[in-house]
């Protein structure tokens, strides 16, 4: 029997969900014979309190964790190709995105919408309300600042072996583009196949249409390309 390939959909937020209703971006991808796994994650809300409280200080394990398991438990299932695995997430679900591309080669390729790479530049270049929010999420700063060094994927890069597709906006004010500059630049170096695309006049999330068809239309050649 033949088996889809999978796309892991991770929500922003991070404390936010994705919805048990129909969603075009789903069918984008449904249409074009992946399945897609949109994941509610360890920290969505909806689920009651404890559910939400679980990712204070565990942003970037509880995440990663639940979105790794949930792809290999539908790959032993036999319902997905377990060789055909990506991710993708935009904002703090690209931060998961990153995150997860550095636990391991579960995921065959990855696509990083304007995500978060190193949460300490982040803190120096983000508004407050941000900064406080990584505090509850991470741990606080400066005092725990290695373990802001250990979370952000920019400093596990020696651990990503998977391709890589970045889109970025070039006005974006809360993950600024030097976020996106700085993974690049360093998988380029490593010599992962990566990409990146800056779109001029987009903030954070793409409002103008053909930046939003561009985008995901490349994002889908791509994995055609690294999947074969």
């Amino acid at each position: 029997m033949n088996v889809p390939p999978l796309i892991v959909m991770i929500h922003g937020g991070p404390i936010a969900q994705t919805r048990n209703a129909f969603q075009l971006k789903q069918q984008y991808w449904t249409t074009r014979g992946f399945a897609v796994l949109d994941v509610n994650y360890g920290g969505s809300t909806g689920y009651g309190r404890d559910y939400r409280n679980s990712l204070n200080h565990n942003w970037g394990v509880i995440d990663v964790e639940d979105s790794i398991n949930g792809a290999q438990n539908l790959a032993e299932m036999g319902l997905v190709d377990p060789k055909k695995l990506v991710i993708r997430g935009g904002s703090a679900g690209g931060f998961t995105t990153l995150a997860a591309l550095t636990r391991g080669d579960t995921f065959k390729a990855g696509a990083n919408y304007y995500g978060v790479a190193d949460i300490t530049a982040l803190a120096q270049d983000t508004h407050k309300f941000e900064k406080y929010d990584m505090e509850q999420l991470v741990g606080k700063y400066p005092e725990e600042k290695e373990l802001w060094i250990a979370r952000s994927p920019l400093h596990a890069v020696d651990k990503i072996t998977s391709p890589l597709i970045i889109f970025q906006g070039e006005d974006d004010r809360i993950v600024p583009k030097n976020q996106s500059i700085m993974i690049y630049e360093k998988l380029k170096a490593k010599g992962i196949p990566t990409e990146i695309h800056l779109y001029a006049g987009e903030e954070h999330g793409f409002r103008q249409a053909a930046n939003i068809i561009h985008s995901l239309n490349r994002e889908c050649e791509f994995y055609l390309e690294v999947l074969k």
